[in-house]
């Protein structure tokens, strides 16, 4: 036998190395797509709010006051003069040149821009604001002796201070070292005037006034029940305080301040009149910061005038916050019950879906439709309802049969509760199912496990939907100019006279305070700034409401956070 020889295996061929790049998944260029949509939505939002407070600030920042010089050959004149002196507004493009004007312009080097001046004096020239072109400008100075003074009525008055005068016949000339301060005293004065006048005709006559039409609706009821005394009693209490507000008043005009215009007349105006003022082209830096402190302090304290063009806006703000907080009190139960009884209660089946496909539905109608409702509804039937109940000796003047900041808050409630029930519900379908058998497992009943074991989970979620909620009924106003808003709103819905909340009266509301400003002021382009500024402020509103929910969320977050979750 012949041995057989093994041969040595054949050696394995060489592996073959790739070195591949890292494997890219198919949504990549989707993520990718998604980041650079978000980053376009942040810039956006970021430009919009410094658009906002750059144009807001010009409420609040003092300006200086430019005289203008107008070449002899331009045809621009202003109250028959070739000067023209005001605050430096804004520069733009010239609208409405046609292609050959803007080539001859260009061939003689001049620009196409024209600036907008605010002149001020609206009781003597009729206009706020004047515009010029910038070419025909041949020179800009600044002087020091210009002054501008806040009045109550007519926006600024710009001049150079003469003399301030009384009706005894004293009079201290601008040139007095003791000017400045005798006129700084006396607007102090008359400003302390003015808001002791207010206490006296808007705090104790009014209180007297209510006092007065409880009596008379009493006497109309029961004659009996009221006696002349008890009438005359108050007729004399509302004599003597008109008496002692007519004096005040009267005080007011003892003192007038005359000065001339820049065009050269002079003019008469009296102190009662002037709220504050200030010699803008002296100002230090520090000074115009002490000034911007000043007027944002007045403007967010203060009371509207001039067609709301003038003034603070405290009453909106005011009415914003109370509505917000009564809607938010109004929305979180009803949408909380109605969802808890949709996930935990009710048998699931054709006419829990039909509820549902509804309640998303709400949150897709049209703001006004609700303003509507809420007019025939809450407005007409329920408050009519209340009147001839309750207020039957008013009638046939409303109480609760107007608008009011109670139907407001209803309304803007019944808006936002689709939102609210359907954060809820994801929120209770998202506490784990083993917690609610536990608690079953230990004898608890099912509200007993809904509302120690799935409601505290569930807060957060619920807070979720509120500050959704509060987010957009906060800025709506289509619905609220049906149920309750105004224009000027004479009080507030909560002050010191019994019952202290007045849940039937009108309030203000900054977004319409926006809507007024920008679309029925008589002088839009003096409004412009107010306009940003109040902007600025709902803004700023609604983020401060939805930090405080964010914060109350977190807290009760952390509270309730188990190994679960």
């Amino acid at each position: 036998m012949s041995a057989r020889v093994l041969e040595p295996p054949a050696p394995a061929a060489p592996r073959r190395v790739t070195h591949a790049g890292p494997k890219r998944t198919a949504g990549e260029a989707k993520v990718w797509l998604s980041s650079v949509g978000l980053c376009i939505g942040l810039v956006m939002v970021v430009g919009l709010l410094c658009l906002i407070i750059t144009n807001g600030i010009a409420v609040f920042w003092p300006e200086r006051i430019a005289q203008l010089e107008i070449k002899a050959d331009a045809a621009f004149v202003f109250e028959g003069q070739k000067q023209l002196t005001g605050e430096i507004v804004k520069r733009q493009q010239k609208a409405a040149v046609d292609a050959r004007t803007r080539a001859t312009a260009l061939a003689r080097g001049d620009q196409l821009t024209e600036l907008q001046i605010y002149v001020g004096n609206k009781d003597a020239w009729g206009v706020n604001f004047v515009f010029v072109d910038e070419s025909a400008i041949a020179a800009t100075s600044y002087p020091r002796e210009l002054m501008v003074v806040e009045r109550m009525e007519y926006g600024d008055a710009i001049g150079i201070p003469l003399a301030l005068q009384g009706k005894d016949g004293a009079t201290t000339l601008a040139g007095d070292p003791a000017f400045l301060t005798r006129l700084q005293a006396a607007t102090r004065e008359v400003n302390t005037r003015r808001g002791q006048i207010k206490r006296i005709e808007k705090d104790r006559i009014g209180a007297i006034n209510a006092k007065m039409e409880n009596l008379k609706l009493r006497r109309r009821g029961q004659p009996s029940a009221v006696s002349d005394v008890q009438v005359q009693a108050l007729q004399g209490e509302y004599e003597l305080l008109a008496k002692e507000a007519g004096e005040l008043r009267g005080r007011q005009d003892d003192l007038q301040l005359r000065y001339r215009l820049p065009t050269g007349g002079e003019r008469t105006m009296p102190l009662g009149q002037v709220v504050s003022f200030y010699f803008p082209n002296q100002l230090t830096a520090l000074q115009r910061l002490g000034w911007f402190f000043h007027n944002l302090w007045t403007f967010l304290t203060g009371e509207p005038r001039e067609a709301n063009t003038e003034g603070g806006i405290f009453p909106a703000i005011f009415g914003t916050f109370v509505m917000t907080l009564l809607m938010s009190a109004a929305v979180v139960p009803f949408g909380v019950i109605a969802a808890i009884y949709l996930r935990e209660y009710a048998r699931q089946g054709f006419a829990v879906r039909a509820v549902r496909i509804a309640v998303n539905n709400l949150a897709g109608v049209p703001s006004i439709v609700f303003g509507v409702f809420g007019l025939g509804f809450f407005v007409y039937f329920v408050g009519g309802s209340v009147d001839r109940l309750f207020y039957s000796l008013n009638l046939p003047t409303p109480t609760f049969g107007t608008g009011g900041i109670l139907w407001a808050a209803l309304t803007l409630a019944l808006m936002t509760v689709p939102v609210v029930i359907v954060a809820t519900e994801e929120a209770l379908s998202a506490v784990p199912r083993g917690m609610r058998e536990a608690s079953l497992a230990c004898g608890a009943s099912k509200w007993q496990t809904i509302q120690h074991i799935v409601l505290p989970s569930a807060v957060p979620g619920i807070l979720t939907g509120l500050i959704l909620a509060m987010a957009r009924g906060a800025g709506e106003v289509a619905p609220l100019m049906l149920v309750g808003v105004v224009k000027l709103a004479p009080s507030l819905p909560l002050d010191f006279t019994a019952p202290f909340i007045h849940m039937e009266r009108k309030f203000m509301h900054l977004g319409f305070h926006i809507y007024d400003l920008g679309f029925q002021s008589p002088d839009s382009e003096a409004a412009k700034p107010m306009v940003y500024a109040t902007t600025f402020l709902l803004i700023l509103l609604v983020v401060m409401l939805n930090l405080g929910a964010i914060f109350l969320r977190e807290r009760i977050r952390r509270k309730y956070q188990t190994a679960a979750f």
